[in-house]
């Protein structure tokens, strides 16, 4: 930690600025001056009056002008729909773009990246957990002197050091410029003549210029002309009047635009808008009929109602891999969730929200054996917020404890294949907490229990996998769960396999796998436990043994569509072939192998093919291509947990390719080429990964005539030397 790491190729992930920026120029420059004093400046206002807008434009700005201030990048953390004060640490590391597999707490993962890092963090939407995000940043702060953080608030985080931005709404020339623009972009038909102006200058006065109220009128202003939208705003006033005397007039302001959209609502549409406040983040129009329908509000209507909230800017459409989704801006959300409130169906609706995603999971959970793996995993990632709130409400009554299990087990393959081990760690450990629990609830136990062995073994902790797991074992036996049972031995043989233990690893998942095929089952698990199988005989020199059964697997996942599991099968198959010489051979199995995990975002075996793909291309006679695979694979480990499992054998490999490339290359050189591999983002890991040897030069190396020493794959002992 003491040599600072250098630039990464990651420039930051800020939006880009989808409408054009309108006035705001002094308040701009002032915020500019601001960052450039002060490691940690907070924009504070009333929701709506454009705060997150200016920073990200602040933000921009500064990484743009200040390159080596922040020479690595400006980063935006969205917290607005974060809760739980655990997951504070997981949202910022996944803006940060770091993988959540390791074991170690986030908030130490968190220091450790951004210490050696110079870079502007932006965060956005921290209200709900201020005292959390302050103790965190606080501690950032203190420990990585090149972070620089710009919040975004309705208050200040109260730190020392901090200059406050308060920012107002802006000038009366700005906010009718606002409004122009965004009544033209909503209604191409619409102009400023001399007829209209006096009226449009009074309704931006009227509006005290805030940014969500103008917005809100100038969509209305697409069926009203400015006369009438003026008109209307006294029974607005009227209804809408009060709140804390002697309170800040701005948020009454606030309350007046969100209060004015909902009173030229029908009532319909503010029924709807009222349910919709139990969503997080985005959702989509399945989800809404089925959580907001009903007597009063009939799912016929829905789609209709969608579209008024749409057209009035209460709702937004977004394009996301999962399909179109909707989105509720979150002071429009609070908005509403204060009307379900007053309703008394708050309790209802998250029950209904909750039950909705516990039938997501399980259809999820059914899909990920099909040609669908991949649209799964992206509307699982799409859903997230939307989980997390159904694991809560679950979590807060406590006879529903049991859908809590049901509803993080049932997630297995998410968070075990598409990057999410400690989310699901989290959840899993949470879920299990209550102790007592009625009989007929027991299954939903016992696959969490097995779900978090697994989740623990893959992280590298063994003490907590084999005590779940043990836990799973006796549970299903006691109750006659053979399904469970099988899952249980499944696992530990997991564990052994990861342990080094492969006769145990080799007894196990062959137990389980005769458990499963008696019970009738049959998904990617049980053919993951066909794959590990294949992994320890090829371990233990069985290379015959290991073909069979993972060219099995390959042949069941063409034809399910299953390509996950499949991806470990290749990987098992590619270490028989380069076994045996076949580099070519290893190198296409590899190559699908690394495309298929960087789709799902599955790290463990992401950087397992790389490890094994870099000893292919030094037996190829590339030791430069080599090391720099080597060292671009080495700080993955990082995310995944302990390297390589602390296997002997996982890790013969990489010793293996350490071994020749070094030698070829001299100590020297290997290490120029494996802080190159260290300095490539993902994105280019893959590429260059992917890539054909006839596509590159060799690195400067020249080829050998025939294949390096010791390029065979060892079969013995991993903890032996590579063999000549």
């Amino acid at each position: 930690m003491g040599q600072r790491p250098l630039r990464s190729t990651a420039g930051g992930n800020l939006p880009s600025e989808l409408g054009r920026f309108i006035g705001r120029g002094g308040e701009l420059a002032e915020l500019g001056r601001l960052l450039e004093s002060s490691r940690l400046v907070t924009v504070t206002g009333v929701g709506g009056v454009g705060k997150s807008r200016l920073a990200l434009a602040a933000a921009r700005a500064a990484s743009e002008g200040s390159q080596e201030r922040y020479c690595d990048g400006a980063w935006l953390a969205e917290l607005a729909t974060v809760r739980d004060p655990a997951l504070l640490e997981l949202a910022l590391a996944e803006a940060l773009e770091l993988t959540d597999h390791t074991t170690r707490p986030p908030r130490t993962v968190l220091a450790e990246h951004l210490a050696g890092r110079r870079l502007l963090l932006v965060l956005d939407g921290f209200e709900q957990l201020v005292d959390e995000c302050a103790g965190l940043v606080r501690e950032l702060l203190r420990r990585c002197p090149g972070l620089h953080v710009l919040a975004v608030g309705r208050r200040p985080l109260a730190l020392d050091g901090e200059l406050a931005f308060p920012l107002a709404p802006p000038a009366p020339e700005e906010a009718l410029a606002l409004l122009v623009a965004r009544a033209s972009a909503a209604d191409p038909g619409f102009a400023v003549t001399a007829e209209n102006r006096g009226t449009l200058v009074e309704l931006c006065d009227r509006l005290d210029g805030i940014p969500l109220a103008l917005e809100l009128a100038a969509g209305r202003l697409r069926t009203l002309s400015p006369a009438q939208v003026l008109a209307r705003l006294e029974d607005r006033f009227a209804l809408l009047t009060g709140g804390a005397r002697g309170g800040l007039a701005r948020h009454r302001a606030l309350r007046t635009a969100i209060g004015w959209s909902h009173e030229l609502c029908t009532p319909a549409e503010r029924l709807l808008w009222a349910r919709l406040s139990v969503f997080a983040g985005q959702f989509d129009l399945d989800a809404v009929e089925y959580v907001c329908a009903g007597p009063d509000l009939p799912v016929e209507d829905v789609l209709d109602l969608v579209g008024e909230l749409l057209a009035q800017s209460l709702l937004v459409r977004e394009e996301t891999p999962a399909g179109v989704r909707l989105r509720m801006l979150e002071t429009v959300r609070v908005y509403g969730a204060g009307w379900l409130e007053s309703l008394g169906d708050a309790g209802r609706l998250r029950r209904r929200h909750r039950d909705w995603y516990v039938g997501l999971a399980t259809w999820c959970e059914l899909d990920w054996f099909s040609p669908r793996q991949q649209e799964v995993a992206a509307l699982v990632e799409a859903e997230l917020p939307n989980i997390r709130l159904a694991l809560e409400c679950c979590l807060d009554e406590p006879d529903e404890a049991h859908l809590g299990q049901y509803l993080a087990g049932t997630l297995w393959f998410y968070w075990a294949g598409c990057g999410r081990l400690t989310e699901g760690r989290h959840w899993l450990d949470r879920t299990l907490e209550p102790a007592d629990q009625a009989v007929e609830y027991e299954t939903s136990r016992l696959k969490a229990l097995w779900v978090l062995g697994y989740v623990a073994a893959l992280q590298g902790d063994a003490a907590a996998s084999m005590s779940a797991l043990y836990e799973c074992r006796d549970g299903a036996a006691q109750s006659g769960n053979t399904v469970a049972a099988a899952y249980a031995v499944h696992r530990m043989g997991c564990l052994a396999l990861v342990s080094d233990d492969m006769a145990r690893a080799r007894e196990l998942l062959g137990a389980a796998l005769e458990q499963y095929r008696a019970a009738g089952e049959l998904n990617s698990n049980v053919l993951m436990c066909q794959v590990e199988l294949g992994m320890a005989l090829a371990f233990l020199g069985d290379l015959p043994g290991a073909l069979g059964l993972c060219g099995e697997v390959r042949e069941i996942c063409e034809e399910r569509g299953e390509r996950w599991t499949k991806a470990y099968a290749l990987y098992v198959l590619a270490y028989a072939a380069l076994g045996a010489g076949r580099t070519q051979e290893a190198r296409r199995l590899l190559s699908e192998c690394v495309a298929i995990n960087h789709v799902f975002h599955d790290l463990v075996g992401l950087v397992l093919a790389l490890e094994l793909l870099a000893l292919v291309t030094v037996a190829e006679g590339d030791a430069a291509e080599a090391a720099v695979l080597q060292g671009a694979a080495e700080p993955m480990w990082g995310g995944v947990g302990l390297q390589l499992f602390g296997s002997g054998y996982f890790n013969a490999p990489r010793l293996m390719c350490r071994e020749q490339a070094g030698e070829l290359l001299g100590a020297e050189r290997y290490a120029a080429y494996e802080a190159e591999g260290r300095e490539l983002s993902r994105e280019a890991l893959v590429g260059r990964a992917l890539r054909d040897p006839e596509e590159r030069g060799a690195g400067g190396v020249p080829r050998q005539a025939g294949r390096p020493r010791g390029s065979r794959v060892s079969t013995g002992a991993a903890a032996e030397q590579p063999q000549p």
